[in-house]
C-alpha cells in the first residue's frame, strides 16, 4: 500500500462546479466549470478590444452587464474543445473559490454556447485542490446553499 502524501490531505476538496469570485474585475460571484481536461482557465466576454497593452471587454453576470478594462498578459493560440483554433487575449487576475484567492491566466473568449461563463482548468487547480467530480458546490456556504 502506497502512502497519502501528507499535502493531499491538507488540500480544500472542490466539486465539478463552484461559485467563483473575480474581485479585481468587480464579479462577486459567477459559476464556474472545473474542468482538468482543459489546461487554461477561460472567461465568457463580449466586445473584447486590445489597445496597446490593455483589453476592454464586457461581462455579463446574472443579466448584468459589466465593462472591464484589464492588462493583456498575452495573446495566445488556444485550441477549443471543438478543436478548432483561435486567437485569444489572456489576462492576469486574482480569482476567489470559497475562502480561497490566489492569481491565474484566463483567455477571454466567446463562452455563450457553454452553459457555464467561466472553466477553471489545471493550470489553476493544480497544487491548490482535490476535485470530487460527482459533487458540486462544495465551498459554498450553507447561507447561499438555501
Amino acid at each position: 500500500m502506497v502512502p497519502l502524501r501528507p499535502t493531499l490531505q491538507l488540500l480544500p476538496l472542490i466539486g465539478w462546479k463552484e461559485d467563483v469570485g473575480l474581485p479585481q474585475l468587480g464579479v462577486d460571484q459567477l459559476i464556474a466549470k472545473i474542468d482538468t481536461g482543459a489546461r487554461t482557465a477561460a472567461l465568457h466576454a463580449e466586445n473584447i478590444s486590445i489597445v496597446g497593452r490593455r483589453v476592454g471587454f464586457t461581462l455579463e453576470i446574472a443579466g448584468k452587464r459589466r465593462n472591464c478594462l484589464a492588462q493583456l498578459a498575452e495573446l495566445k493560440r488556444v485550441k477549443s474543445s471543438n478543436g478548432h483554433s483561435e486567437l485569444r487575449p489572456l489576462i492576469e487576475t486574482v480569482v476567489q473559490i470559497g475562502m480561497h484567492r490566489f492569481s491565474i491566466i484566463i483567455s477571454l473568449t466567446d463562452r455563450k454556447d457553454m452553459g457555464l461563463p467561466m472553466l477553471l482548468g489545471r493550470e489553476a487547480l493544480k497544487g491548490r485542490f482535490i476535485i470530487n467530480p460527482a459533487k458540486r458546490f462544495m465551498l459554498r456556504s450553507r447561507k447561499a446553499a438555501s
